[in-house]
């Protein structure tokens, strides 16, 4: 190698080395002080070994007001490229919080916009990395207009590629919005909170006292916003919590997902003796699904969100499925605002991507009150109607115990199109359960009856048979078959390998109008 050649190499290796160090050697250890680890080092830890191919690597800010010009580091503030998960490629972008707090700039938003076109023109799915302040101020309009031209993209990308959101730290004010806009977020424990405003602004407008965690920790989101999909407890979970998500996922809207080697269900329950006669006692959903999928399968979503309702990925002989149903266990499964949202959603995104869903029914309506009402409960129980009416992938629903009135109908009930609805004999299929409907059809006759509750006990054990069984719902074809439990498993697996190559279409239209 001559002289030239060794400066040139050695002037690459030195202004690689820059790039590496980011905010330089001090911010790094005050990332690590806080338990945190860098940009890079979660792009390692995330990727497979050796996979990462960095775009970008040297593009530096235009800016000089309030100092910029002396926080000008090559990359700036975000680290982006691509490489593989598990061999299937992904595209990635990393907040460097080491570099001006990892603040939304002008040139993050070139970066990170340039790799989501890049994972949307090669159909693989987009990660983004959070840890930022938020916007960069001293960048004013410039910054703003960064942050339009992400969720411009986040939209167009929508239902093309899977989009995930891991947050590694703060993500505040117009910032929200981009992970708000994408499939999945993912918090951690402790160290990532979500807010629009913080607690000071908070504060200074309205008088609260609010403190991080509670405002926009991971469990706040998780559990009470329903903002978060899920909560890692630390880094390193969070990203194992990327890399199996991802494994359920297709890496675009013309993909199938990726199939696994079959395997056997884990649940030791009895699915035959699931279901207690009494309709007044729970159950656990997840016993039912959990003796139906491969074995450790199920990925739940949204677990701590509105748990009334089950929702989550599983696979069944190695296909991946999107997994709804009832929880007896929680509010006896009745379908609330929270669980409509969060229902409608999950159906929304496995039809996006080719997901079969099956759905398991066990509920009693819709929950009353004047809260629920004037919340918009008509609205929210509408939006589970409209996705399953929409998504045109297989569908098929086993209906466990109560299917009543308007609950029937939204949870993908035959005639908004679900392909086969199997009944177990448990099921109860009617307008109201047996006890309302006497009490309404039988009302005047129990008021002079000697002994009203015997009459009203009589009564619905007839209603319940006539009117209620799922051999009615049979002979009049609003159930395809009656199964044991114990049968399921073989029912669903035979009904997905005949719907596999279902073909259906929509009415041409720009888009329908879903009640949001």
């Amino acid at each position: 190698m001559n002289p030239p050649e060794a400066e040139l190499r050695a002037e690459l290796l030195q202004r690689r080395e820059a790039v590496r160090q980011g905010g330089g050697a001090k911010r790094i250890e005050t990332q690590h002080g806080k338990g945190k680890l860098t940009a890079r080092e979660r792009i390692d830890r995330l990727l497979d070994t050796g996979s990462f191919q960095e775009v970008d690597p040297y593009i530096t800010h235009r800016h000089t007001a309030f100092g910029l010009d002396e926080k000008r580091f090559p990359g700036d503030s975000v680290v982006v490229g691509f490489g593989t998960i598990d061999g299937r490629r992904v595209a990635l972008a990393a907040q460097d919080f080491t570099v001006v707090g990892g603040s939304f700039s002008e040139v993050q938003s070139q970066k990170v916009c340039k790799i989501l076109d890049l994972a949307m023109g090669s159909g693989v799915p987009s990660v983004f990395l959070n840890d930022s302040v938020g916007a960069r101020i001293q960048e004013g309009v410039w910054s703003l207009a960064g942050y339009s031209e992400l969720f411009w993209r986040n939209t167009q990308a929508s239902g093309v590629i899977p989009q995930i959101s891991v947050m590694l730290g703060p993500c505040a004010g117009g910032s929200v919005y981009s992970p708000g806009l994408t499939d999945f977020i993912i918090m951690t424990e402790g160290i990532s909170h979500m807010f629009i405003t913080g607690p000071e602004v908070i504060k200074t407008v309205t008088g609260e006292e609010v403190d991080f965690e509670t405002l926009g920790g991971a469990q706040a989101h998780a559990a009470t916003s329903g903002v978060a999909h899920f909560v890692a407890p630390d880094e390193d979970g969070a990203l194992d919590l990327t890399r199996r998500l991802l494994s359920y996922l297709p890496s675009n809207n013309v993909e199938s997902p990726p199939a696994a080697a079959p395997a056997a269900p884990a649940g030791n329950a009895d699915l035959d003796s699931l279901v207690p006669p009494d309709g007044a006692i729970a159950y656990d959903i997840h016993h039912a699904i959990t003796g139906v999928f491969d074995g450790d399968s199920f990925f739940e979503v949204h677990a701590a969100y509105a748990p009334n309702a089950v929702v989550g990925f599983g696979r069944l002989d190695g296909a991946v499925v999107g997994v709804v149903g009832n929880q007896p266990t929680h509010l006896a499964g009745v379908l609330d605002i929270d669980a409509s949202d969060k229902i409608a959603r999950f159906v929304r995104f496995c039809d996006c991507y080719n997901i079969p869903l099956i759905t398991f029914v066990d509920c009693p309506g819709f929950m009353p009150g004047s809260r629920q009402e004037h919340g918009g409960i008509i609205r929210h129980g509408a939006k589970i109607v409209y996705a399953y009416s929409e998504a045109t992938v297989p569908k098929v629903a086993v209906i466990t115990r109560k299917a009543y009135g308007g609950a029937y109908i939204v949870m993908s009930s035959k005639y908004i199109r679900t392909d086969l609805v199997y009944a177990w004999p448990t099921a109860e299929i009617a307008v109201m359960g047996a006890e309302g409907a006497v009490n309404i059809l039988y009302r005047k006759q129990l008021q002079e009856a000697k002994d009203a509750a015997k009459m009203r006990a009589e009564l619905a054990s007839q209603f319940r048979a006539e009117f209620g069984s799922p051999y009615a719902a049979a002979a009049s074809g609003h159930v395809d078959d009656v199964i044991l439990p114990s049968e399921t498993r073989g029912k669903l697996a035979a009904a997905l390998r005949f719907l596999r190559d279902k073909q259906a279409s929509l009415p041409p239209k720009k888009h329908g109008n879903m009640p949001l």
